[in-house]
């Protein structure tokens, strides 16, 4: 009975994410490879939109839930444009002065140069001027994850203790490429623009990436967003999960994400 209703929530949150048939969904363990070279474990789906089929790599760590990192930064962003704590993308925050491991963090900056380097820094700002209780309310709207904030505002995204899964941050993304979120259009367009970061005449991939640390240290890393080609989306999480400190996340997961991407066929502006 265990697994039949353990079979029930994974059928369960595909419908509710990609509204679409769940008998589309297809498990593809050929995935692994790209995974293994890099000594990592992790998840990938990836949702056709023009067909409704589900594709993913790794169930289990799909439906589970961790730390979002900086891929919070994109309801950060939007909460902080719905409350006008942040007037636009251009709004600047004068750096600190608090050197920080990052070069890229140790200026003043804009919220489309702060979402780019992914400034910690920045949007710890931007929650603090947003308040406890106004992100909680946000957190509740949009059914985010487990909709926790223990301790300071400006990190619970970070310490494990609000956690979201892989299947949900898709709905997510999808959720705010076609303006279906409860935010203003015009703050869910500026969000969109700010996540693309290759844009060609054949493809568009728009993208936030995260990096964070689970309850045991190891390295957890995302990557979510869309990939566009003649106008059709396709949306994916990807999540990358290793032990090692010195393990290096920035150049693990953008290498995993493109290596599959181009086993399905993108970049080519041919789907």
């Amino acid at each position: 009975m265990k697994s039949l209703s353990l079979l029930f929530v994974i059928c369960y949150s595909l419908f509710v994410i990609t509204g679409c048939s769940v008998n589309k969904a297809e498990i593809d363990t050929s995935l692994k490879k790209y995974f293994d070279e890099h000594k990592a474990e992790g998840c990938f789906t990836l949702f056709d939109n023009g067909t409704g089929k589900v594709t993913v790599y790794n169930m289990a760590l799909d439906t589970a839930r961790f730390l979002p990192a900086s891929t919070f930064k994109i309801v950060n962003s939007l909460v902080g444009l719905e409350t006008n704590v942040v007037k636009d993308e251009k709004m600047l925050i004068k750096w600190d002065s608090i050197k920080r491991w990052n070069d890229d963090w140790n200026r003043d900056l804009t919220m489309e140069q702060a979402f780019k380097v992914s400034a910690v820094n920045y949007y710890q700002e931007v929650a603090r001027r947003i308040t406890k209780d106004s992100m909680q309310k946000w957190l509740d709207t949009l059914n985010y994850g487990t909709q926790k904030i223990n301790g300071a505002v400006d990190s619970f995204w970070l310490n494990n203790t609000m956690k979201i899964s892989p299947d949900e941050q898709l709905g997510l993304v999808k959720r705010l490429y076609f303006d279906q979120l409860p935010f203003q259009k015009r703050n869910q367009q500026i969000v969109r623009d700010m996540m693309i970061q290759e844009n060609t005449t054949q493809y568009t991939l728009a993208y936030k990436t995260g990096w964070g640390f689970d309850e045991q240290n190891a390295n957890i890393g995302w990557i979510v967003g869309w990939i566009e080609e003649n106008k059709h989306p396709y949306f994916f999480t990807l999540l990358v999960k290793n032990p090692n400190k010195d393990f290096d996340m920035r150049t693990a997961r953008l290498s995993i994400l493109k290596g599959i991407l181009k086993q399905y066929g993108f970049f080519e502006g041919k789907k």
